[in-house]
C-alpha cells in the first residue's frame, strides 16, 4: 500500500518530537519522504544526527501512523503540514517550524493576516479578567483574530471576548486535541471551533506535561503579529511567549498593572524593558495601520473599554458543594432545574434560543425551526449561552438548560 506525503511528515514529527530541531535535516534531505528513503546509512553519513536520533527515526515507520489518521477522521480533525494550502507562512519563517498541525474547526484561521496573541496568568484578578475580555472584544470587533492557549484565566477571557464580538479566535493547546485536559473548558473549546479553530502540534492523544507548554508557546507568538501580555508574573509561561515573540521579530505589548502585586511584575517588567504599554485597542492597531489598514476596521478602535459590555463568562462555583451520597443523589435527581431570567447583557438571539430550551435536550434542527433564526445566529446564540454557563450540549447536537 502506497504511503501519502502527510504520513512522512507525521513520521518525522512523531519520531523526533514536537519542536525538534529539523531545519538542517530538511535542508539536507529536502523533505521527510526523501529523508526516510535515504535510510540510516545516509543519516549517519550526513553528520547531522546522533545515534539516539537515528534510533528514534528507526523506531517508527510512516506506515505505522494509521492510528493518528483514524482518530483525526473520526473526530473531524484536519491535518496541516508545510505542503498544505492553509499552512501559515509565518510558521515557515520560524526556526524549526512545526511539521504537523492538528486542527479542530476552520483551519483557514491559521493564515489570518491580522492576528494578535493574548496571554496571561491562569489565576487572574478581576482587573485582569475584565481587561482581557474587553481588549479582545475590541480587537476582534475591528477584524483582529485573537490567538491564545485555551487555558483558564486570561486565555479563556481572551477567547470569550473575541467570540462575544462575533470575531475570529484560535486556541493553540499544549496537548493533543483528544486529551480530556481542562474538562471545565470543554464548552469553550467547542465554541472556539465555531469561530476559528483549536490547534495542536501534538498527535491527538498526547498528554499535557511541563515540557509541552513551553514548546507550544512559540506557536502562539509565531502565528501572530504581536503578543499582548495581561497580568503575568516574572516566571510565568506568558513571559516565555513574550520572549519567543522577541526572538521571532514580533511585537510585544503589555497592559500596565498594580505595582504592589507580584502577578503583574512580569507585564510591568516588559514595559520597563521596551514593550509598548496598552490602554486601548488603538495602541495595538496603530502599529499595523500602514501594512494592514485595509483589513482593520478602525472605526471601532476608539471605543472606550468602559463602554464595552462585559460579564465574566465563567460562573463562580460554590466551594461548599456537598459530596454525593446515596441519599442526596436521590434528592438531586428529584430536584427540578430552575430556569433563570436572563439579564440585559444577552443578545436578542440568545434570549430567543434560551426561551425554547428546557431540561429536556432539544436538537439544533428543532431550535432553528422554533426560533426561525438563521443557522449563523443560532450558533452565535448557543456559544453565548454556553460561555455564560446557561446551557449545555448533551449527546449529538442537542442542548438543554
Amino acid at each position: 500500500m502506497s504511503i501519502c506525503p502527510v504520513e512522512y511528515w507525521i513520521w518525522l514529527q512523531c519520531a523526533l518530537g514536537a519542536g525538534a530541531k529539523t531545519d538542517e535535516l530538511l535542508a539536507y534531505f529536502g523533505d521527510p519522504e526523501k529523508m526516510y528513503n535515504a535510510g540510516s546509512k545516509e543519516w549517519r553519513m550526513s553528520g547531522l544526527m546522533t545515534e539516539k536520533r537515528i534510533n528514534a527515526l528507526k523506531s517508527i515507520s510512516p506506515s505505522e501512523t494509521g492510528g493518528i489518521f483514524r482518530e483525526c477522521k473520526a473526530k473531524g480533525y484536519s491535518i496541516i503540514t508545510p505542503d498544505s494550502v492553509n499552512y501559515p507562512e509565518r510558521f515557515r519563517q520560524m526556526k524549526d517550524m512545526p511539521l504537523v498541525l492538528y486542527v479542530a474547526g476552520d483551519s483557514s484561521v491559521l493564515k489570518d493576516s491580522v492576528s494578535i496573541g493574548v496571554v496571561g496568568t491562569r489565576n487572574a484578578s478581576n482587573y485582569g479578567i475584565e481587561t482581557a475580555q474587553k481588549l479582545s472584544f475590541a480587537l476582534a470587533s475591528c477584524g483582529v483574530t485573537i490567538v491564545s492557549g485555551g487555558a483558564l484565566g486570561i486565555d479563556s477571557e481572551a477567547h470569550a471576548g473575541a467570540m462575544l464580538a462575533k470575531g475570529r479566535t484560535a486556541a493553540i493547546l499544549g496537548c493533543g486535541l483528544s486529551v480530556d485536559y481542562l474538562r471545565e473548558n470543554a464548552a469553550l473549546r467547542r465554541a472556539i471551533t465555531r469561530y476559528g479553530a483549536v490547534i495542536s502540534e501534538y498527535a491527538p492523544f498526547t498528554p499535557a506535561s511541563r515540557t509541552t507548554f513551553p514548546i507550544r508557546n512559540r506557536l502562539i507568538s509565531g502565528m501572530t503579529l504581536g503578543t499582548l501580555v495581561i497580568e503575568a508574573g516574572v516566571k510565568s509561561g506568558s513571559l516565555i511567549t513574550a520572549n519567543c515573540a522577541l526572538e521571532q521579530g514580533r511585537d510585544v505589548f503589555a497592559v500596565p498593572g498594580d505595582i504592589v502585586r507580584s502577578s503583574f511584575d512580569g507585564a510591568n517588567h516588559l514595559i520597563k524593558n521596551g514593550a509598548k504599554p496598552v490602554f486601548s485597542a488603538m495602541d495595538i492597531l496603530s502599529e499595523y495601520e500602514y501594512l494592514y489598514g485595509d483589513l482593520i476596521d478602525f472605526s471601532k478602535a476608539e471605543i472606550a473599554l468602559a463602554d464595552i459590555p462585559y460579564t465574566e463568562y465563567r460562573k463562580k462555583k460554590s466551594t461548599n458543594a456537598v459530596k454525593p451520597t446515596e441519599e442526596n443523589k436521590v434528592q438531586v435527581q428529584n430536584t427540578k432545574v430552575v430556569k433563570k431570567e436572563l439579564n440585559g447583557d444577552y443578545s436578542d438571539e440568545a434570549r430567543a434560543v434560551y426561551s425554547i430550551l428546557s431540561e429536556k435536550p432539544t436538537h439544533i434542527d428543532d431550535i432553528l425551526r422554533k426560533t426561525s433564526l438563521k443557522m449563523s445566529d443560532v450558533l452565535c446564540a448557543i456559544t453565548e449561552l454556553e460561555l455564560m454557563g446557561d446551557i449545555k450540549q448533551t449527546e449529538g447536537k442537542n442542548y438543554s438548560i
